[in-house]
């Protein structure tokens, strides 16, 4: 039997990576071309300039 524990930081982390190579492999099967471009990577991560970035989006 396997018990389940209660949910930590590292289980949202995780499930955050997770999503986020989802993302990745999905806009890699609908790229043209061989690889993604660093721009695109950067589009599909939603990441933006230093500057820009005030926050850290949190998931709800």
């Amino acid at each position: 039997m396997v018990t389940l524990s209660a949910r930590t930081v590292s289980d949202h982390v995780a499930l955050a990576e997770i999503e986020l190579c989802g993302e990745l492999m999905i806009a890699a099967s609908a790229a043209v071309g061989d690889r993604l471009s660093a721009d695109r990577i950067d589009e599909v991560l939603d990441v933006r300039g230093s500057s820009e970035r005030a926050t850290v989006p949190r998931q709800g």
